[in-house]
């Protein structure tokens, strides 16, 4: 039978509790660090040689569906009434509402090196020490809302831009696709700085410290966050009625994409599933 994943918002204290110490759990016991091994390994950016997954490709969505799947399998052997929630950047907004309460994801940083010192996942607390990172960080880092440079979290109308186009993923199916919800969503655009960066990259920026890179798994939002970016796939679907994963087949050997990306019935590394295979999750969940 299939669960629900809710709202961050609308959850009780209860379910709140739950979550976080299902996630400790999983850091204590050190299964957690391998997903940030396996997210590091797979951000391999489109300007770089080699098969792309994780990021900049078509193969964002079902990737990352794949991703929190397994986060939410292993939260689920800890306590099986616990799913990962979904934040809605849209309508919760603040720096100090959900998820930012200390009863839950806890807040921004400090100033001084925007070490988390508040909620259950600040290194004080002892519980939530980085082991895996791209620096030498042991604390966990945000800068909500970048107050020195401040930017604003995407909105409503950014979300329906990306929804409102017809077509998965388009030519030539990296960061540079002009045309297409996966790149509109996966927030890819001309141009530089905060400008350049829309719906998905702009949140990862918005919350800052180690949400800006390959590491960005160490900030636990990271899983509310990118279930919400699922939230919007199926909302897609429900939209555009028959349209499906692009592209159908792979790229032919005269494409510079050829072998770098994943067609809708190739495997999904570092599993064994294709694209097509992710495209419906309704046995397994649905939102609340």
């Amino acid at each position: 039978m299939a669960y629900s994943r809710k709202d961050v918002s609308t959850l009780t204290r209860a379910e709140r509790r739950r979550f976080v110490k299902a996630l400790l759990e999983l850091k204590r016991r050190g299964e957690y660090d391998e997903f940030v091994r396996i997210h590091i390994a797979y951000y391999v950016p489109d300007g770089e040689d080699g098969l792309r997954t994780a990021h900049m490709a078509p193969s964002f969505l079902p990737w990352h569906r794949r991703f929190v799947l397994e986060l939410e399998r292993a939260l689920r052997r800890v306590d099986p009434s616990v799913s990962v929630p979904y934040w809605d950047w849209t309508k919760d907004r603040s720096t100090t509402g959900a998820p930012w309460t200390a009863d839950l994801l806890g807040g921004t940083g400090r100033r001084s090196d925007l070490r988390v010192t508040t909620g259950p996942f600040a290194h004080a607390a002892g519980h939530w020490t980085l082991t895996e990172n791209v620096t030498d960080t042991e604390y966990l880092t945000r800068d909500l809302g970048r107050p020195r440079a401040p930017i604003d979290l995407p909105t409503r109308r950014d979300l329906d831009s990306a929804l409102a186009d017809p077509v998965y993923d388009a030519h030539p199916w990296d960061s540079t696709a002009a045309k297409g919800f996966r790149n509109k969503l996966e927030g890819w655009g001309p141009g530089r700085g905060s400008a350049s960066w829309r719906n998905h990259n702009r949140v990862h920026r918005w919350v800052g410290g180690a949400m800006t890179g390959g590491a960005a798994v160490n900030d636990p939002v990271f899983w509310l966050v990118h279930a919400f970016l699922d939230l919007q796939w199926s909302r897609w679907q429900r939209r555009h009625r028959g349209a499906r994963y692009l592209p159908a087949a792979p790229p032919g050997r005269n494409s510079a994409q050829h072998g770098r990306i994943v067609a809708r019935h190739e495997r999904l590394p570092p599993w064994d599933v294709t694209p097509d295979e992710l495209e419906d999750h309704s046995r397994i969940y649905r939102y609340g």
